[in-house]
Protein backbone atom coordinates (compact mmCIF):
# COMPACT_ATOMS: atom_id res chain seq x y z
CA UNK A 1 0.00 0.00 0.00
CA UNK A 2 1.29 3.31 -1.36
CA UNK A 3 0.88 5.15 2.21
CA UNK A 4 -0.24 4.94 5.46
CA UNK A 5 -3.03 5.00 7.60
CA UNK A 6 -3.88 4.47 10.74
CA UNK A 7 -7.02 4.35 12.36
CA UNK A 8 -6.85 5.49 16.10
CA UNK A 9 -9.02 2.39 17.25
CA UNK A 10 -7.47 -0.79 18.38
CA UNK A 11 -9.36 -3.84 16.73
CA UNK A 12 -8.66 -5.22 19.87
CA UNK A 13 -11.89 -2.80 21.37
CA UNK A 14 -14.16 -4.96 19.04
CA UNK A 15 -14.88 -8.57 19.46
CA UNK A 16 -15.12 -9.71 15.39
CA UNK A 17 -13.26 -12.91 15.39
CA UNK A 18 -9.54 -12.36 14.39
CA UNK A 19 -9.63 -14.90 11.27
CA UNK A 20 -12.46 -13.35 9.45
CA UNK A 21 -11.34 -10.01 7.17
CA UNK A 22 -14.60 -8.47 7.52
CA UNK A 23 -15.53 -6.02 5.48
CA UNK A 24 -19.67 -6.00 6.04
CA UNK A 25 -20.03 -3.51 8.79
CA UNK A 26 -22.22 -2.16 6.88
CA UNK A 27 -25.04 -4.96 7.32
CA UNK A 28 -24.86 -6.03 11.13
CA UNK A 29 -22.08 -3.93 12.95
CA UNK A 30 -20.22 -4.47 16.00
CA UNK A 31 -20.57 -3.47 19.01
CA UNK A 32 -17.40 -2.03 21.43
CA UNK A 33 -16.18 -4.27 24.29
CA UNK A 34 -17.02 -1.58 26.98
CA UNK A 35 -20.75 -0.54 24.86
CA UNK A 36 -21.14 -4.54 24.71
CA UNK A 37 -19.96 -4.75 28.66
CA UNK A 38 -22.62 -1.94 29.43
CA UNK A 39 -24.97 -3.63 27.92
CA UNK A 40 -24.60 -6.95 29.65
CA UNK A 41 -24.74 -4.83 33.25
CA UNK A 42 -27.98 -3.41 32.20
CA UNK A 43 -29.08 -7.01 31.36
CA UNK A 44 -27.81 -7.90 35.10
CA UNK A 45 -29.67 -5.21 37.07
CA UNK A 46 -32.88 -6.04 34.77
CA UNK A 47 -32.56 -9.80 36.64
CA UNK A 48 -31.92 -8.89 39.90
CA UNK A 49 -34.87 -6.76 40.67
CA UNK A 50 -37.26 -7.18 37.76
CA UNK A 51 -40.33 -5.08 39.44
CA UNK A 52 -37.95 -2.06 40.44
CA UNK A 53 -36.00 -2.12 36.92
CA UNK A 54 -39.07 -2.17 34.53
CA UNK A 55 -42.17 -1.00 36.91
CA UNK A 56 -40.52 2.36 38.28
CA UNK A 57 -37.24 2.88 37.17
CA UNK A 58 -37.77 2.19 33.32
CA UNK A 59 -39.45 4.98 32.06
CA UNK A 60 -36.84 7.70 33.77
CA UNK A 61 -33.90 5.54 32.15
CA UNK A 62 -35.52 5.59 28.91
CA UNK A 63 -36.35 9.13 28.91
CA UNK A 64 -32.26 9.98 29.82
CA UNK A 65 -31.34 7.78 27.24
CA UNK A 66 -33.67 9.66 24.92
CA UNK A 67 -32.12 12.66 26.08
CA UNK A 68 -28.60 11.38 24.88
CA UNK A 69 -29.60 10.28 21.03
CA UNK A 70 -31.42 13.27 20.67
CA UNK A 71 -28.82 15.44 21.51
CA UNK A 72 -26.26 13.30 19.41
CA UNK A 73 -29.25 13.37 16.04
CA UNK A 74 -29.90 17.16 16.25
CA UNK A 75 -33.29 17.03 18.07
CA UNK A 76 -35.37 16.61 20.88
CA UNK A 77 -36.15 13.93 23.47
CA UNK A 78 -39.64 14.42 22.69
CA UNK A 79 -39.31 14.13 19.29
CA UNK A 80 -37.90 10.95 19.24
CA UNK A 81 -38.42 7.01 20.70
CA UNK A 82 -36.63 3.47 20.61
CA UNK A 83 -37.78 0.72 18.51
CA UNK A 84 -36.01 -2.81 17.56
CA UNK A 85 -34.79 -1.74 13.84
CA UNK A 86 -35.18 0.49 11.01
CA UNK A 87 -37.83 -1.59 9.11
CA UNK A 88 -39.96 -1.69 12.51
CA UNK A 89 -40.21 1.69 12.32
CA UNK A 90 -41.03 2.22 8.45
CA UNK A 91 -43.56 -0.22 9.55
CA UNK A 92 -45.21 2.03 12.24
CA UNK A 93 -45.43 4.61 9.48
CA UNK A 94 -46.80 2.76 6.29
CA UNK A 95 -49.70 1.37 8.25
CA UNK A 96 -49.89 4.67 10.34
CA UNK A 97 -50.57 6.86 7.27
CA UNK A 98 -53.87 7.38 6.07
CA UNK A 99 -53.47 5.91 2.55
CA UNK A 100 -56.76 6.02 -0.30
CA UNK A 101 -57.05 4.16 -3.72
CA UNK A 102 -55.32 6.27 -6.21
CA UNK A 103 -52.82 7.34 -3.85
CA UNK A 104 -49.09 6.97 -4.80
CA UNK A 105 -46.07 6.38 -2.34
CA UNK A 106 -42.74 6.94 -4.61
CA UNK A 107 -39.35 5.82 -3.96
CA UNK A 108 -36.43 4.92 -5.72
CA UNK A 109 -34.75 1.54 -7.32
CA UNK A 110 -31.76 2.02 -4.29
CA UNK A 111 -34.18 1.92 -1.47
CA UNK A 112 -33.87 -1.46 1.15
CA UNK A 113 -35.80 -4.90 0.36
CA UNK A 114 -37.32 -4.72 3.72
CA UNK A 115 -38.56 -1.47 3.18
CA UNK A 116 -39.94 -1.83 -0.07
CA UNK A 117 -41.57 -5.14 0.87
CA UNK A 118 -43.43 -2.97 3.82
CA UNK A 119 -44.52 -0.50 1.13
CA UNK A 120 -45.54 -2.89 -0.86
CA UNK A 121 -47.49 -5.24 1.54
CA UNK A 122 -49.38 -1.58 2.88
CA UNK A 123 -49.91 -0.29 -0.72
CA UNK A 124 -51.40 -3.86 -2.26
CA UNK A 125 -53.92 -4.04 0.88
CA UNK A 126 -55.18 -0.43 0.17
CA UNK A 127 -54.88 -0.48 -3.70
CA UNK A 128 -52.41 2.51 -3.82
CA UNK A 129 -49.47 2.36 -6.10
CA UNK A 130 -45.57 2.02 -4.73
CA UNK A 131 -43.15 3.32 -7.15
CA UNK A 132 -39.63 2.61 -7.46
CA UNK A 133 -38.20 5.80 -9.67
CA UNK A 134 -34.88 4.78 -11.24
CA UNK A 135 -32.40 7.21 -9.92
CA UNK A 136 -29.33 5.86 -12.90
CA UNK A 137 -25.52 5.71 -12.39
CA UNK A 138 -23.09 7.00 -12.24
CA UNK A 139 -24.54 9.90 -9.79
CA UNK A 140 -23.10 13.08 -10.77
CA UNK A 141 -24.85 15.95 -8.36
CA UNK A 142 -27.72 16.37 -5.93
CA UNK A 143 -29.85 18.45 -9.34
CA UNK A 144 -29.45 15.72 -11.22
CA UNK A 145 -30.49 13.15 -8.77
CA UNK A 146 -33.47 15.08 -7.33
CA UNK A 147 -34.41 15.64 -10.67
CA UNK A 148 -34.90 12.19 -12.03
CA UNK A 149 -36.39 11.41 -8.55
CA UNK A 150 -39.16 14.21 -10.03
CA UNK A 151 -39.78 12.45 -12.45
CA UNK A 152 -41.79 10.01 -10.89
CA UNK A 153 -44.31 12.70 -9.15
CA UNK A 154 -47.54 12.85 -10.05
CA UNK A 155 -50.46 14.87 -9.08
CA UNK A 156 -51.44 11.54 -6.62
CA UNK A 157 -48.25 11.29 -4.96
CA UNK A 158 -48.70 11.20 -1.00
CA UNK A 159 -45.75 10.41 0.13
CA UNK A 160 -41.86 10.47 -0.96
CA UNK A 161 -40.23 7.48 0.63
CA UNK A 162 -36.35 7.57 0.21
CA UNK A 163 -32.97 6.26 2.06
CA UNK A 164 -30.56 8.52 3.59
CA UNK A 165 -27.56 6.31 3.00
CA UNK A 166 -28.56 3.51 0.47
CA UNK A 167 -28.45 0.11 1.06
CA UNK A 168 -27.23 -1.59 -2.22
CA UNK A 169 -25.20 1.53 -4.05
CA UNK A 170 -24.17 2.92 -0.34
CA UNK A 171 -24.58 6.98 -1.57
CA UNK A 172 -25.97 9.37 0.17
CA UNK A 173 -28.79 11.38 -1.47
CA UNK A 174 -29.30 14.91 -0.93
CA UNK A 175 -32.34 14.36 1.75
CA UNK A 176 -32.54 17.95 3.19
CA UNK A 177 -33.10 19.36 -0.48
CA UNK A 178 -35.46 16.42 -1.28
CA UNK A 179 -37.42 17.68 2.11
CA UNK A 180 -37.56 20.93 1.31
CA UNK A 181 -38.84 20.48 -2.02
CA UNK A 182 -41.44 17.58 -0.93
CA UNK A 183 -42.73 19.93 1.59
CA UNK A 184 -42.94 22.97 -0.71
CA UNK A 185 -45.02 20.53 -3.00
CA UNK A 186 -47.33 19.55 0.42
CA UNK A 187 -45.94 15.81 0.03
CA UNK A 188 -44.89 13.61 3.01
CA UNK A 189 -41.17 12.46 2.59
CA UNK A 190 -40.24 9.64 5.11
CA UNK A 191 -36.89 9.08 5.72
CA UNK A 192 -35.02 5.68 5.79
CA UNK A 193 -31.71 6.62 7.67
CA UNK A 194 -30.88 3.21 8.69
CA UNK A 195 -27.26 3.73 7.88
CA UNK A 196 -26.87 7.34 8.92
CA UNK A 197 -26.29 7.47 12.56
CA UNK A 198 -22.79 7.50 13.70
CA UNK A 199 -21.96 7.42 10.04
CA UNK A 200 -22.15 10.76 8.76
CA UNK A 201 -23.63 13.80 10.98
CA UNK A 202 -26.98 14.10 11.59
CA UNK A 203 -29.21 17.11 12.90
CA UNK A 204 -32.42 16.25 12.43
CA UNK A 205 -34.18 19.81 13.49
CA UNK A 206 -32.97 21.64 10.52
CA UNK A 207 -32.61 18.08 8.04
CA UNK A 208 -36.84 19.03 7.18
CA UNK A 209 -37.78 15.62 7.52
CA UNK A 210 -41.61 14.26 8.76
CA UNK A 211 -40.49 11.06 9.61
CA UNK A 212 -36.91 9.63 10.17
CA UNK A 213 -35.99 6.30 10.97
CA UNK A 214 -32.67 5.43 11.86
CA UNK A 215 -30.30 2.40 13.10
CA UNK A 216 -28.08 2.81 16.15
CA UNK A 217 -27.00 -0.43 15.77
CA UNK A 218 -24.77 -0.73 12.50
CA UNK A 219 -22.50 2.46 12.59
CA UNK A 220 -23.14 3.87 15.93
CA UNK A 221 -22.00 0.63 17.43
CA UNK A 222 -24.81 -0.15 19.47
CA UNK A 223 -25.69 -3.78 20.64
CA UNK A 224 -27.99 -5.24 18.63
CA UNK A 225 -31.79 -3.77 18.30
CA UNK A 226 -31.29 -0.38 19.13
CA UNK A 227 -33.09 1.90 16.32
CA UNK A 228 -35.17 5.11 16.68
CA UNK A 229 -38.14 6.95 15.05
CA UNK A 230 -38.52 10.60 14.69
CA UNK A 231 -41.32 12.44 13.70
CA UNK A 232 -41.52 16.25 13.38
CA UNK A 233 -44.17 17.65 15.94
CA UNK A 234 -46.73 18.79 13.77
CA UNK A 235 -46.77 14.98 12.02
CA UNK A 236 -46.59 13.30 15.34
CA UNK A 237 -50.42 12.62 15.92
CA UNK A 238 -50.26 11.25 12.30
CA UNK A 239 -48.41 7.91 13.64
CA UNK A 240 -50.37 4.62 15.38
CA UNK A 241 -49.57 2.11 17.31
CA UNK A 242 -48.02 -0.88 15.54
CA UNK A 243 -48.38 -2.92 18.58
CA UNK A 244 -51.72 -1.99 21.42
CA UNK A 245 -50.37 -1.53 24.73
CA UNK A 246 -50.79 -0.03 27.71
CA UNK A 247 -50.35 3.09 25.98
CA UNK A 248 -53.22 3.62 24.18
CA UNK A 249 -55.54 5.60 26.05
CA UNK A 250 -53.06 6.33 29.27
CA UNK A 251 -52.83 10.06 28.18
CA UNK A 252 -49.75 10.46 30.94
CA UNK A 253 -50.23 13.63 32.37
CA UNK A 254 -47.16 16.01 30.36
CA UNK A 255 -46.26 13.34 27.98
CA UNK A 256 -47.19 13.09 24.25
CA UNK A 257 -49.72 10.31 22.72
CA UNK A 258 -45.93 9.54 20.28
CA UNK A 259 -44.55 9.06 24.05
CA UNK A 260 -47.42 7.01 25.02
CA UNK A 261 -47.80 4.77 22.20
CA UNK A 262 -44.46 3.47 21.44
CA UNK A 263 -42.34 4.03 24.93
CA UNK A 264 -44.17 0.86 26.25
CA UNK A 265 -45.27 -2.04 23.85
CA UNK A 266 -45.08 -4.90 26.59
CA UNK A 267 -42.21 -6.89 28.49
CA UNK A 268 -39.08 -6.33 26.58
CA UNK A 269 -35.61 -6.30 26.99
CA UNK A 270 -34.43 -2.87 27.12
CA UNK A 271 -30.25 -2.82 27.67
CA UNK A 272 -29.95 -1.96 24.08
CA UNK A 273 -32.05 1.28 24.16
CA UNK A 274 -30.18 2.16 27.46
CA UNK A 275 -26.60 1.17 26.33
CA UNK A 276 -27.02 3.55 23.18
CA UNK A 277 -25.44 6.59 25.56
CA UNK A 278 -22.76 4.42 26.04
CA UNK A 279 -21.76 4.18 22.74
CA UNK A 280 -22.06 7.69 22.30
CA UNK A 281 -19.72 7.79 24.66
CA UNK A 282 -17.48 5.40 23.33
CA UNK A 283 -16.97 7.03 19.86
CA UNK A 284 -17.00 10.73 21.15
CA UNK A 285 -13.92 9.38 23.76
CA UNK A 286 -12.09 7.95 20.74
CA UNK A 287 -12.38 11.14 18.42
CA UNK A 288 -14.98 8.83 15.37
CA UNK A 289 -14.62 11.81 13.49
CA UNK A 290 -11.14 11.48 12.81
CA UNK A 291 -11.62 7.74 12.53
CA UNK A 292 -14.46 8.64 9.53
CA UNK A 293 -12.08 10.20 7.91
CA UNK A 294 -9.60 7.46 7.84
CA UNK A 295 -11.98 5.08 7.08
CA UNK A 296 -13.12 7.10 3.92
CA UNK A 297 -9.25 7.47 2.64
CA UNK A 298 -8.52 3.51 3.76
CA UNK A 299 -12.20 2.70 1.18
CA UNK A 300 -11.19 5.31 -0.90
CA UNK A 301 -7.98 3.57 -1.81
CA UNK A 302 -9.64 -0.02 -2.14
CA UNK A 303 -12.43 1.45 -4.05
CA UNK A 304 -9.67 2.99 -6.84
CA UNK A 305 -7.71 0.14 -6.74
CA UNK A 306 -10.50 -2.90 -7.55
CA UNK A 307 -12.19 -0.47 -10.27
CA UNK A 308 -8.57 -0.46 -11.93
CA UNK A 309 -8.59 -4.42 -11.55
CA UNK A 310 -11.79 -4.78 -13.24
CA UNK A 311 -12.19 -2.19 -15.73
CA UNK A 312 -15.30 -0.32 -14.10
CA UNK A 313 -16.15 2.91 -13.78
CA UNK A 314 -17.05 4.54 -10.63
CA UNK A 315 -21.14 4.94 -9.40
CA UNK A 316 -19.85 8.28 -8.29
CA UNK A 317 -17.09 11.27 -7.35
CA UNK A 318 -14.75 10.23 -4.76
CA UNK A 319 -16.35 12.27 -2.25
CA UNK A 320 -17.22 12.40 1.50
CA UNK A 321 -20.13 14.07 -0.50
CA UNK A 322 -21.69 10.96 -1.96
CA UNK A 323 -19.93 8.30 0.34
CA UNK A 324 -18.49 7.83 3.84
CA UNK A 325 -17.44 4.83 5.08
CA UNK A 326 -19.09 2.30 2.90
CA UNK A 327 -19.03 2.42 -0.94
CA UNK A 328 -20.35 0.25 -3.76
CA UNK A 329 -17.80 -0.65 -6.89
CA UNK A 330 -18.98 -2.82 -9.97
CA UNK A 331 -18.35 -5.94 -10.45
CA UNK A 332 -17.72 -7.53 -13.83
CA UNK A 333 -21.20 -9.89 -14.21
CA UNK A 334 -21.36 -12.90 -12.87
CA UNK A 335 -23.02 -15.15 -10.01
CA UNK A 336 -23.15 -12.90 -6.88
CA UNK A 337 -23.76 -15.27 -4.53
CA UNK A 338 -21.04 -17.78 -5.72
CA UNK A 339 -18.57 -15.03 -5.18
CA UNK A 340 -19.62 -14.21 -1.89
CA UNK A 341 -19.41 -18.03 -0.86
CA UNK A 342 -16.12 -18.29 -2.57
CA UNK A 343 -14.42 -14.86 -0.41
CA UNK A 344 -15.83 -16.49 2.58
CA UNK A 345 -14.97 -19.97 2.70
CA UNK A 346 -11.85 -19.63 0.78
CA UNK A 347 -10.54 -16.40 1.86
CA UNK A 348 -12.26 -15.66 5.08
CA UNK A 349 -13.37 -12.15 3.77
CA UNK A 350 -16.94 -11.59 4.71
CA UNK A 351 -18.37 -8.64 2.19
CA UNK A 352 -21.48 -8.80 0.73
CA UNK A 353 -21.94 -9.46 -3.34
CA UNK A 354 -24.80 -7.60 -4.75
CA UNK A 355 -27.14 -8.49 -7.38
CA UNK A 356 -28.70 -5.16 -8.29
CA UNK A 357 -30.68 -3.81 -11.49
CA UNK A 358 -29.20 -6.77 -13.25
CA UNK A 359 -25.41 -5.72 -12.47
CA UNK A 360 -23.02 -7.49 -10.05
CA UNK A 361 -21.48 -5.11 -7.20
CA UNK A 362 -19.35 -5.41 -4.20
CA UNK A 363 -20.21 -3.22 -1.12
CA UNK A 364 -17.58 -2.35 1.20
CA UNK A 365 -17.50 -1.10 4.70
CA UNK A 366 -14.60 0.47 6.40
CA UNK A 367 -14.79 0.86 10.47
CA UNK A 368 -12.30 1.49 13.23
CA UNK A 369 -11.27 -2.02 13.30
CA UNK A 370 -10.06 -2.72 10.01
CA UNK A 371 -6.62 -2.10 8.93
CA UNK A 372 -5.01 -1.67 5.59
CA UNK A 373 -3.74 -4.97 5.94
CA UNK A 374 -7.69 -6.30 5.37
CA UNK A 375 -7.78 -4.04 2.51
CA UNK A 376 -4.88 -5.35 0.63
CA UNK A 377 -6.53 -9.20 1.48
CA UNK A 378 -9.56 -8.50 -0.42
CA UNK A 379 -7.59 -6.76 -3.27
CA UNK A 380 -4.89 -9.74 -3.52
CA UNK A 381 -8.10 -12.30 -3.69
CA UNK A 382 -9.86 -10.28 -6.14
CA UNK A 383 -6.88 -10.06 -8.01
CA UNK A 384 -6.37 -13.80 -7.77
CA UNK A 385 -10.08 -14.90 -8.71
CA UNK A 386 -10.41 -12.27 -11.91
CA UNK A 387 -6.71 -12.71 -12.99
CA UNK A 388 -7.24 -17.06 -13.03
CA UNK A 389 -10.42 -15.87 -15.03
CA UNK A 390 -8.54 -13.79 -17.51
CA UNK A 391 -5.66 -16.72 -17.85
CA UNK A 392 -8.26 -19.69 -18.08
CA UNK A 393 -10.94 -17.83 -20.23
CA UNK A 394 -14.55 -18.57 -19.44
CA UNK A 395 -15.53 -21.72 -21.21
CA UNK A 396 -13.50 -24.21 -19.91
CA UNK A 397 -13.76 -23.51 -15.76
CA UNK A 398 -17.02 -24.31 -15.01
CA UNK A 399 -16.56 -22.52 -11.28
CA UNK A 400 -14.02 -19.31 -12.58
CA UNK A 401 -16.97 -18.76 -15.17
CA UNK A 402 -19.47 -18.33 -11.94
CA UNK A 403 -16.99 -15.85 -9.95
Amino acid sequence: MPFAINLPVAAEQFQIRPDITFLNHGSFGACPRPVFATYQEWQRLLETDPIEFLGRRLDSMLSEAREHLAAYVGTQADHVVFVNNATFGVNIIARSLQLAPGDEVLATDHEYGAADRAWRFICRQRDVQYINQPIPLPIESAESMLEHLWQGVTPRTKVIFISHITSPTALIFPIEKLCQRAQAAGIINVIDGAHAPGHIPLNLDTLGADFYVGNCHKWLCAPKGAAFLYARPERQELLQPLIVSWGWESQTPGVSTFQDFFGWVGTDDPASYLSVPAAITFQREHDWDAVRVACHELASFARQQITALVGTEPISPDSSHWWAQMCTIQLPDGDASALQKHLREQWNIEIPIISWNNHRYIRLSIQGYNSPADVERLLLALQTIFSRKHAHGLHDQPMLNQL
